[in-house]
């Protein structure tokens, strides 16, 4: 666009000329808003092969002992003749085996024609073992509390029984899969050569308790809950549960930016996204206040050897970890995570620059895609120090 120049002493050239540069500036920022709002097209990959292991009387932290625990799990690429380019993905909340898709692809972090990519379910997702699909005596409320070592240390057996793999070339979470990640560092300091956390601490600390058991409470005290025994799914409890849960999860600027618009139809209003966010969670109840016992129970100083000393815990990761907050995350607040940096040996403190609060960990939008694509391919490419 040509801006003519304004004649002097002409008001009414310079009255055009300030409406036709407010009009080229709200092009630009429109513009702007399109290019950011679209995400590159992900890249076509094969969808995982899903495999179930199922470990037999599998005794858990809690005391109490399963006949049988089933770990879901999906496989991209395949292992290669040296066994050593092995990736772990463990599952965040709820999530299932393709959690992690907007890290794997030809133009991205992990190439599953590079990688042989393991990602693996969560107790208490549904498909894995969960209230919901474990029959009596540990049905529904009755299943035991599964901590996230309960999950590390079914998928070492995972990896070591079933896929003969003696180590791993790095472990990748984020969020509750960030938490296992660095239960695997503590754990299994010499089972892989990195670990990179995303959006998760390697404590559940009291404000994130306090956060957990204010979800759980929107659930339960839903009438249709019935201790856990319901016949029909508390709705009402699980619409609150997502309006607690959309409260937490993008930064306060997100919203006071409308970044929502980015990925709305047309025309949505604000009361529109905030009740859709409400009316997201439709699995079942007790599946979701496992998983959050889960999280409030995690702890690395807990680990048999540590006396519940976090900062012992963290001091005894030798291999390089890759710790990427993000900037503006409610759930695992930034300074919690330069609290735990401190004391681990070998990190690379890495923050997520972004409004998108607790999601930019898993990439939900292009900037943060690009920012953790680049970071975690240039992290796990670098080659180890002798």
């Amino acid at each position: 666009m040509i801006i003519e120049p304004v004649a002097k002493n002409s008001r009414y050239n310079l009255c055009t000329m300030k409406k036709t540069t407010q009009l080229l500036v709200m092009a630009l920022v429109l513009l702007a808003q399109t290019v950011s709002a679209q995400a590159p097209a992900p890249p076509r990959i094969e969808p995982p092969e899903r495999h179930e292991f199922v470990i037999h009387d599998f005794k858990t932290e809690s005391g109490v002992t399963l006949p049988q625990a089933h770990i879901v799990y999906g496989t991209y690429g395949h292992l290669n003749a040296a066994g050593d380019n092995a990736i772990l993905l463990p599952s965040h909340y709820m999530a299932n085996q393709r959690g992690y898709e907007w890290i794997i692809g030809p133009d991205r972090a992990l190439d599953p024609t590079k990688y042989f990519l393991v990602a693996t379910e969560l107790f208490g997702n549904g498909r894995s073992s969960s209230p919901s699909n474990t029959p009596e005596p540990f049905h529904g409320p009755r299943f035991p509390v599964m901590t996230i070592r309960d999950n590390v240390e079914a998928v070492h057996r995972l990896l070591i029984e079933e896929l003969k793999i003696t180590h791993l070339r790095a472990v990748i979470g984020f969020s509750m899969g960030a938490q296992q990640a660095f239960q695997w560092a503590v754990s299994y300091p010499t089972f892989m050569d990195r670990v990179v956390a995303t959006s998760g601490t390697a404590k559940t600390y009291p404000h994130g308790v306090v956060r957990l058991e204010g979800q759980i409470a929107a659930i339960t005290t839903d009438a249709a809950f019935m201790n856990g025994d319901y016949t029909t799914p508390p709705t009402k409890g699980l619409e609150a549960f997502g309006m607690v849960w959309a409260g937490w999860l993008f930064s306060q600027e997100w919203w006071r930016k409308e970044l929502w618009r980015a990925s709305a139809p047309a025309g949505t209003t604000f009361e529109q996204e905030m009740n859709g966010l409400a009316k997201r969670f439709n699995a079942d109840a007790n599946d979701y206040i496992l998983q959050a016992r889960t999280w409030e129970k995690h702890n690395v100083g807990t680990t048999p050897g540590f006396d519940g000393d976090v900062e012992k815990a963290l001091h005894s990761i030798k291999v390089p970890l890759l710790y990427m907050p993000s900037e503006t995350d409610l759930y695992f607040p930034i300074g919690d995570a330069r609290y735990e940096a401190a004391f681990i040996p070998k990190v690379t403190l890495m923050p997520i620059p972004s409004l998108w609060g607790h999601t930019a960990g898993a990439a939900s939008n292009p900037a943060d895609l690009k920012f953790l694509n680049d970071n975690i391919g240039k992290f796990i490419n670098t080659p180890m120090e002798k």
